[in-house]
């Protein structure tokens, strides 16, 4: 599985963030490849609609685009903060530590 994040927006501009990161589980340890997996499983990535609606004011909430690829699926989906299902939250909280 290879999974692109991307995050933008939030006060402050911090250019590292901004870059878009590649995971491709080949390049993960075997637990954390296990793990990447199951939270796209919990969170129902390849069911998630490809957009939704951000909350009313929110300019400065962080954004976030989410693309994921295995043999069989392809799927991108663009989140605002705040995340409210907490599987989806898990996984955007995985994929940020996994910044460059």
């Amino acid at each position: 599985m290879r999974v692109r994040f991307k995050m933008d927006g939030g006060f402050v501009y911090l250019p590292a963030r901004s870059e878009p990161t590649t995971i491709d589980t080949d390049d993960l340890s075997a637990e954390e490849a296990k793990e990447l997996e199951r939270l796209i499983e919990a969170a129902g990535f390849f069911e998630l609609p490809e957009t939704s609606t951000p909350p009313r004011g929110a300019a400065d909430y962080l954004r976030y685009t989410i693309s994921a690829t295995t043999p069989e699926h392809s799927h991108t989906v663009h989140l605002t903060d705040p995340i409210e299902d907490a599987h989806v939250q898990a996984l955007v909280e995985f994929l940020e530590a996994h910044i460059n």
